[in-house]
């Protein structure tokens, strides 16, 4: 995972992004796979870092950019 140590978030926003990210790793088929879930966690990061605070649109970008990672 990339560092976001410098990322600061209030709680209100942790809890966004905590719904988000759930909501992402339940839409997925099982057994759904820890790198998976470590890159929709980055990409749910780094866009509410870039301001957005939309549940849904946070879910949607990070399965979009799952979607564009190149497979083994």
């Amino acid at each position: 995972m990339k560092n976001f140590s410098n990322a600061e978030f209030s709680p209100e926003v942790i809890a966004i992004m905590t719904g988000a990210l759930e909501a992402a790793v339940a839409s997925l088929p099982e057994p759904v796979q820890a790198s998976h879930v470590n890159m929709l966690a980055e990409s749910i990061l780094r866009t509410a870092a870039a301001g957005e605070r939309n549940v849904a649109n946070l879910q949607r970008i990070a399965l979009m950019e799952l979607q564009l990672v190149p497979r083994e």
